[in-house]
Protein backbone atom coordinates (compact mmCIF):
# COMPACT_ATOMS: atom_id res chain seq x y z
CA UNK A 1 0.00 0.00 0.00
CA UNK A 2 2.82 2.40 0.85
CA UNK A 3 5.34 1.25 -1.76
CA UNK A 4 5.70 4.70 -3.35
CA UNK A 5 6.10 6.76 -0.19
CA UNK A 6 9.88 6.66 -0.14
CA UNK A 7 10.28 7.15 -3.86
CA UNK A 8 11.76 10.60 -3.20
CA UNK A 9 15.09 9.95 -1.55
CA UNK A 10 17.32 12.34 0.38
CA UNK A 11 20.03 14.01 -1.59
CA UNK A 12 23.35 12.24 -1.08
CA UNK A 13 25.09 13.39 2.06
CA UNK A 14 27.78 15.26 0.13
CA UNK A 15 25.23 17.42 -1.75
CA UNK A 16 22.50 18.28 0.75
CA UNK A 17 20.68 21.44 1.64
CA UNK A 18 22.98 24.32 2.56
CA UNK A 19 23.78 24.40 6.26
CA UNK A 20 22.12 27.28 8.12
CA UNK A 21 24.14 30.29 9.10
CA UNK A 22 25.45 30.27 12.65
CA UNK A 23 22.92 31.56 15.15
CA UNK A 24 19.94 31.22 12.80
CA UNK A 25 17.22 28.67 13.50
CA UNK A 26 16.65 26.22 10.68
CA UNK A 27 13.21 25.66 9.29
CA UNK A 28 11.57 22.36 10.21
CA UNK A 29 11.52 20.56 6.85
CA UNK A 30 8.89 18.26 5.42
CA UNK A 31 9.67 14.63 6.20
CA UNK A 32 11.26 12.07 3.93
CA UNK A 33 10.12 8.44 4.16
CA UNK A 34 12.01 5.18 4.44
CA UNK A 35 10.20 1.85 4.13
CA UNK A 36 11.22 -0.34 7.07
CA UNK A 37 9.03 -3.41 6.49
CA UNK A 38 5.78 -4.93 7.74
CA UNK A 39 3.80 -2.07 6.22
CA UNK A 40 5.66 0.66 8.12
CA UNK A 41 7.30 3.74 6.59
CA UNK A 42 9.46 5.80 8.89
CA UNK A 43 9.36 9.60 8.53
CA UNK A 44 12.59 11.48 9.21
CA UNK A 45 14.03 14.95 8.80
CA UNK A 46 17.60 16.18 8.52
CA UNK A 47 18.59 19.68 9.63
CA UNK A 48 21.90 21.50 10.00
CA UNK A 49 25.37 20.95 8.58
CA UNK A 50 25.56 17.56 6.82
CA UNK A 51 29.35 17.79 6.84
CA UNK A 52 29.33 18.21 10.61
CA UNK A 53 28.98 15.85 13.55
CA UNK A 54 25.86 13.68 13.05
CA UNK A 55 23.35 13.55 15.90
CA UNK A 56 20.39 11.19 16.04
CA UNK A 57 17.42 12.62 17.97
CA UNK A 58 15.35 9.95 19.75
CA UNK A 59 11.96 11.22 20.91
CA UNK A 60 9.99 10.17 23.95
CA UNK A 61 6.47 8.95 24.51
CA UNK A 62 6.00 6.18 23.64
CA UNK A 63 3.86 7.58 20.85
CA UNK A 64 5.20 11.12 20.59
CA UNK A 65 7.35 12.44 17.73
CA UNK A 66 10.34 14.64 16.97
CA UNK A 67 9.63 18.36 17.30
CA UNK A 68 11.53 21.50 16.18
CA UNK A 69 12.38 22.32 19.80
CA UNK A 70 14.56 19.20 19.98
CA UNK A 71 17.08 20.99 17.76
CA UNK A 72 17.71 23.69 20.37
CA UNK A 73 20.65 22.00 22.19
CA UNK A 74 22.61 21.60 18.93
CA UNK A 75 24.90 23.99 17.12
CA UNK A 76 23.45 23.48 13.66
CA UNK A 77 26.31 25.31 11.98
CA UNK A 78 28.62 22.48 13.10
CA UNK A 79 26.26 19.59 13.77
CA UNK A 80 23.83 17.58 11.65
CA UNK A 81 20.52 16.59 13.24
CA UNK A 82 18.68 13.46 12.09
CA UNK A 83 15.16 13.36 13.53
CA UNK A 84 13.06 10.24 12.84
CA UNK A 85 9.55 9.55 14.09
CA UNK A 86 9.25 6.06 15.55
CA UNK A 87 6.88 3.46 14.06
CA UNK A 88 3.29 4.66 14.05
CA UNK A 89 4.30 8.05 15.52
CA UNK A 90 4.16 11.60 14.20
CA UNK A 91 4.48 11.66 10.43
CA UNK A 92 5.41 7.98 10.15
CA UNK A 93 2.86 5.81 8.37
CA UNK A 94 0.45 4.33 9.14
CA UNK A 95 -0.16 6.49 12.19
CA UNK A 96 -1.13 4.76 15.39
CA UNK A 97 -0.41 1.25 14.10
CA UNK A 98 0.90 -1.08 16.80
CA UNK A 99 1.30 -4.28 14.77
CA UNK A 100 4.97 -5.28 14.41
CA UNK A 101 5.92 -2.49 16.84
CA UNK A 102 8.48 -3.49 19.46
CA UNK A 103 11.55 -1.84 20.87
CA UNK A 104 13.66 -4.29 18.88
CA UNK A 105 11.88 -3.17 15.70
CA UNK A 106 12.58 0.49 16.58
CA UNK A 107 16.28 -0.35 16.98
CA UNK A 108 16.29 -2.08 13.58
CA UNK A 109 14.62 0.98 12.03
CA UNK A 110 17.31 3.31 13.37
CA UNK A 111 20.07 1.09 12.04
CA UNK A 112 18.35 0.95 8.65
CA UNK A 113 18.22 4.76 8.66
CA UNK A 114 21.93 5.01 9.50
CA UNK A 115 22.83 2.77 6.57
CA UNK A 116 20.42 4.63 4.29
CA UNK A 117 22.06 7.98 5.08
CA UNK A 118 25.59 6.62 4.86
CA UNK A 119 26.50 7.62 8.42
CA UNK A 120 29.43 5.66 9.83
CA UNK A 121 28.95 6.64 13.49
CA UNK A 122 26.62 9.08 15.20
CA UNK A 123 25.87 10.50 18.64
CA UNK A 124 22.44 10.05 20.21
CA UNK A 125 20.42 12.71 22.03
CA UNK A 126 17.42 11.07 23.67
CA UNK A 127 14.80 12.00 26.25
CA UNK A 128 12.38 10.14 28.52
CA UNK A 129 11.14 6.99 26.70
CA UNK A 130 13.73 7.78 24.05
CA UNK A 131 16.48 6.87 26.54
CA UNK A 132 15.17 3.29 26.56
CA UNK A 133 15.32 3.13 22.75
CA UNK A 134 18.75 4.80 22.70
CA UNK A 135 20.21 2.35 25.23
CA UNK A 136 18.75 -0.60 23.33
CA UNK A 137 20.24 0.73 20.07
CA UNK A 138 23.65 1.38 21.63
CA UNK A 139 23.70 -2.08 23.17
CA UNK A 140 22.91 -3.69 19.80
CA UNK A 141 25.24 -1.46 17.75
CA UNK A 142 27.87 -0.03 20.12
CA UNK A 143 30.46 0.52 17.39
CA UNK A 144 28.06 2.85 15.58
CA UNK A 145 27.71 5.16 18.59
CA UNK A 146 30.12 8.01 19.39
CA UNK A 147 28.37 9.10 22.58
CA UNK A 148 25.00 9.22 24.30
CA UNK A 149 23.29 12.20 25.92
CA UNK A 150 20.32 10.88 27.87
CA UNK A 151 17.77 13.29 29.37
CA UNK A 152 15.21 12.39 32.03
CA UNK A 153 15.88 8.65 31.84
CA UNK A 154 12.85 6.36 32.01
CA UNK A 155 13.23 3.04 33.88
CA UNK A 156 9.88 1.46 32.86
CA UNK A 157 9.11 0.94 36.55
CA UNK A 158 5.66 0.45 38.03
CA UNK A 159 6.28 3.53 40.15
CA UNK A 160 6.72 5.71 37.09
CA UNK A 161 3.83 4.28 35.09
CA UNK A 162 1.54 4.15 38.12
CA UNK A 163 2.51 7.71 39.03
CA UNK A 164 1.12 8.85 35.68
CA UNK A 165 -1.99 6.69 35.43
CA UNK A 166 -2.80 6.62 39.17
CA UNK A 167 -1.37 9.99 40.23
CA UNK A 168 -0.86 11.53 43.64
CA UNK A 169 -3.59 13.42 45.48
CA UNK A 170 -1.84 16.73 44.63
CA UNK A 171 -2.08 16.01 40.91
CA UNK A 172 -5.64 14.73 41.24
CA UNK A 173 -6.66 17.98 42.92
CA UNK A 174 -5.83 19.94 39.78
CA UNK A 175 -8.17 17.78 37.68
CA UNK A 176 -11.87 17.07 37.63
CA UNK A 177 -12.69 13.41 38.25
CA UNK A 178 -13.49 11.36 35.14
CA UNK A 179 -15.80 8.40 35.65
CA UNK A 180 -14.63 6.68 32.45
CA UNK A 181 -11.01 6.55 33.63
CA UNK A 182 -10.23 2.89 34.50
CA UNK A 183 -7.48 3.62 37.04
CA UNK A 184 -8.75 3.68 40.62
CA UNK A 185 -7.41 2.74 44.05
CA UNK A 186 -7.13 -1.01 44.32
CA UNK A 187 -7.13 -1.66 40.56
CA UNK A 188 -3.87 -3.39 39.55
CA UNK A 189 -1.75 -1.51 37.05
CA UNK A 190 -1.77 -4.36 34.44
CA UNK A 191 -5.58 -4.36 34.50
CA UNK A 192 -5.63 -0.59 34.03
CA UNK A 193 -3.28 -0.79 31.04
CA UNK A 194 -5.26 -3.63 29.47
CA UNK A 195 -8.50 -1.65 29.79
CA UNK A 196 -6.91 1.50 28.37
CA UNK A 197 -5.59 -0.40 25.38
CA UNK A 198 -9.02 -1.96 24.80
CA UNK A 199 -10.74 1.44 24.86
CA UNK A 200 -8.31 2.88 22.31
CA UNK A 201 -8.45 0.11 19.70
CA UNK A 202 -11.29 1.63 17.69
CA UNK A 203 -10.43 4.01 14.91
CA UNK A 204 -13.42 6.10 16.01
CA UNK A 205 -13.63 5.79 19.80
CA UNK A 206 -16.94 6.19 21.55
CA UNK A 207 -17.77 8.65 24.31
CA UNK A 208 -15.83 6.66 26.93
CA UNK A 209 -12.82 6.37 24.66
CA UNK A 210 -12.76 10.09 23.90
CA UNK A 211 -12.98 10.94 27.59
CA UNK A 212 -10.13 8.55 28.33
CA UNK A 213 -7.95 10.24 25.70
CA UNK A 214 -8.61 13.66 27.17
CA UNK A 215 -8.06 12.43 30.72
CA UNK A 216 -4.74 10.81 29.81
CA UNK A 217 -3.53 14.01 28.16
CA UNK A 218 -4.56 16.02 31.23
CA UNK A 219 -2.80 13.64 33.61
CA UNK A 220 0.39 13.81 31.56
CA UNK A 221 0.22 17.59 31.50
CA UNK A 222 -0.49 17.76 35.24
CA UNK A 223 2.56 15.63 36.08
CA UNK A 224 4.78 17.81 33.90
CA UNK A 225 3.28 20.95 35.42
CA UNK A 226 3.90 19.65 38.92
CA UNK A 227 7.62 19.29 38.20
CA UNK A 228 7.79 22.74 36.61
CA UNK A 229 6.04 24.26 39.62
CA UNK A 230 8.49 22.67 42.06
CA UNK A 231 11.44 23.89 40.00
CA UNK A 232 9.97 27.40 39.83
CA UNK A 233 9.50 27.61 43.61
CA UNK A 234 13.17 26.76 44.10
CA UNK A 235 14.32 28.98 41.25
CA UNK A 236 12.81 32.09 42.82
CA UNK A 237 15.37 31.74 45.63
CA UNK A 238 18.32 30.19 43.79
CA UNK A 239 18.57 31.45 40.20
CA UNK A 240 18.90 34.80 38.38
CA UNK A 241 15.65 36.71 38.02
CA UNK A 242 15.63 36.35 34.22
CA UNK A 243 15.68 32.55 34.37
CA UNK A 244 13.02 32.44 37.08
CA UNK A 245 10.87 34.74 34.93
CA UNK A 246 11.25 32.44 31.91
CA UNK A 247 10.30 29.44 34.05
CA UNK A 248 7.25 31.27 35.38
CA UNK A 249 6.16 32.08 31.81
CA UNK A 250 6.51 28.44 30.71
CA UNK A 251 4.53 27.20 33.70
CA UNK A 252 1.78 29.79 33.19
CA UNK A 253 1.47 28.81 29.52
CA UNK A 254 1.10 25.15 30.42
CA UNK A 255 -1.49 25.91 33.10
CA UNK A 256 -3.50 27.98 30.62
CA UNK A 257 -3.56 25.06 28.19
CA UNK A 258 -4.66 22.76 30.99
CA UNK A 259 -7.61 24.99 31.82
CA UNK A 260 -8.61 25.09 28.16
CA UNK A 261 -8.41 21.29 27.94
CA UNK A 262 -10.45 20.92 31.12
CA UNK A 263 -13.15 23.19 29.74
CA UNK A 264 -13.51 21.14 26.55
CA UNK A 265 -13.18 17.65 28.05
CA UNK A 266 -16.90 16.83 27.58
CA UNK A 267 -17.33 17.98 23.99
CA UNK A 268 -19.14 15.36 21.94
CA UNK A 269 -17.45 15.78 18.56
CA UNK A 270 -14.07 14.25 17.73
CA UNK A 271 -11.51 17.08 17.55
CA UNK A 272 -8.20 16.94 15.58
CA UNK A 273 -6.37 16.99 18.91
CA UNK A 274 -8.36 13.89 19.92
CA UNK A 275 -7.21 12.11 16.77
CA UNK A 276 -3.56 12.93 17.51
CA UNK A 277 -4.03 11.80 21.12
CA UNK A 278 -5.65 8.55 19.94
CA UNK A 279 -2.59 7.65 17.87
CA UNK A 280 -0.19 8.64 20.64
CA UNK A 281 -1.87 6.90 23.57
CA UNK A 282 -2.75 3.78 21.59
CA UNK A 283 0.98 3.29 21.03
CA UNK A 284 1.79 4.26 24.59
CA UNK A 285 -0.65 1.74 26.04
CA UNK A 286 0.81 -0.93 23.74
CA UNK A 287 4.38 -0.38 24.93
CA UNK A 288 3.56 0.13 28.60
CA UNK A 289 1.44 -3.01 28.71
CA UNK A 290 4.47 -4.96 27.44
CA UNK A 291 6.92 -3.08 29.71
CA UNK A 292 8.57 -1.58 26.69
CA UNK A 293 9.46 -5.05 25.36
CA UNK A 294 12.51 -4.83 27.64
CA UNK A 295 13.49 -7.77 29.82
CA UNK A 296 14.16 -7.13 33.54
CA UNK A 297 17.77 -6.10 34.03
CA UNK A 298 18.32 -5.31 30.36
CA UNK A 299 18.77 -1.57 30.89
CA UNK A 300 21.37 -2.17 33.62
CA UNK A 301 23.15 -4.60 31.30
CA UNK A 302 23.18 -2.00 28.53
CA UNK A 303 24.71 0.62 30.84
CA UNK A 304 27.41 -1.81 31.98
CA UNK A 305 28.10 -3.00 28.43
CA UNK A 306 28.63 0.55 27.17
CA UNK A 307 30.93 1.31 30.10
CA UNK A 308 33.06 -1.75 29.31
CA UNK A 309 33.41 -0.57 25.72
CA UNK A 310 34.25 2.99 26.79
CA UNK A 311 31.25 4.62 25.06
CA UNK A 312 30.77 8.07 26.67
CA UNK A 313 27.39 8.57 28.34
CA UNK A 314 26.18 11.91 29.68
CA UNK A 315 23.13 11.70 31.95
CA UNK A 316 21.07 14.89 32.33
CA UNK A 317 18.10 14.84 34.70
CA UNK A 318 16.00 17.63 36.17
CA UNK A 319 16.12 17.70 39.97
CA UNK A 320 12.36 18.37 40.09
CA UNK A 321 11.31 15.86 37.42
CA UNK A 322 7.85 14.58 38.44
CA UNK A 323 7.53 12.10 35.55
CA UNK A 324 10.77 10.09 35.69
CA UNK A 325 12.55 10.09 39.09
CA UNK A 326 16.06 11.64 39.10
CA UNK A 327 17.14 8.50 40.96
CA UNK A 328 17.04 6.69 37.59
CA UNK A 329 19.91 8.68 36.13
CA UNK A 330 21.81 8.80 39.42
CA UNK A 331 21.74 5.01 39.71
CA UNK A 332 22.78 4.39 36.10
CA UNK A 333 25.51 7.03 36.20
CA UNK A 334 26.92 5.41 39.34
CA UNK A 335 26.74 1.99 37.68
CA UNK A 336 28.63 3.18 34.61
CA UNK A 337 31.25 5.01 36.65
CA UNK A 338 32.28 1.77 38.36
CA UNK A 339 33.83 0.60 35.09
CA UNK A 340 34.45 3.86 33.20
CA UNK A 341 34.69 6.80 35.61
CA UNK A 342 36.12 9.11 32.94
CA UNK A 343 33.41 8.32 30.38
CA UNK A 344 30.27 8.98 32.42
CA UNK A 345 28.90 12.32 33.62
CA UNK A 346 25.77 13.32 35.52
CA UNK A 347 24.22 16.79 35.32
CA UNK A 348 21.17 17.74 37.41
CA UNK A 349 19.77 21.13 36.37
CA UNK A 350 17.02 22.87 38.29
CA UNK A 351 14.10 21.88 36.07
CA UNK A 352 11.27 19.45 35.60
CA UNK A 353 10.91 16.83 32.89
CA UNK A 354 10.74 18.77 29.62
CA UNK A 355 13.79 19.33 27.45
CA UNK A 356 12.79 22.90 26.64
CA UNK A 357 12.65 24.20 30.21
CA UNK A 358 15.26 26.95 30.68
CA UNK A 359 17.49 25.10 33.16
CA UNK A 360 17.33 21.84 31.23
CA UNK A 361 17.99 23.46 27.87
CA UNK A 362 21.05 25.30 29.20
CA UNK A 363 22.40 22.05 30.63
CA UNK A 364 21.77 20.12 27.40
CA UNK A 365 23.49 22.78 25.31
CA UNK A 366 26.54 22.68 27.55
CA UNK A 367 26.76 18.89 27.46
CA UNK A 368 26.03 18.42 23.73
CA UNK A 369 28.54 21.07 22.68
CA UNK A 370 31.20 20.12 25.25
CA UNK A 371 33.12 17.86 22.89
CA UNK A 372 32.07 19.55 19.67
Amino acid sequence: MFSNINATKDRPRDTPEVAPAAGRRSAWPMPTYLAVGRGHCMAYRTVGNPQGEPWLLVHGGPGSSCQPGMLAPLDLARQWAIAPDQRGCGASRPRGKTAASTTQALVADLEALRRHLGVERWSLLAGSWGTVVALAYAQAHPHRVRRLVLRGAFALSRREVGGLLQPSRRVQQTLVREAAWPAAPGVPLPATLARLRQLLQSGTPGVAGRRVLRRWALLESACVSNGMRRALLRAVMQTPAARASAMRCDWATLRRRQRQAQASRHRLAMHPSDRAALHKFRIQAHYLQHRGFVRPGALDAAVLGLARLGVPVDWVHGTCDAVCPPANSRAWAALGRRLAPQQVTLTEPLSGHLGGEPGMLAALRAVVRRHG
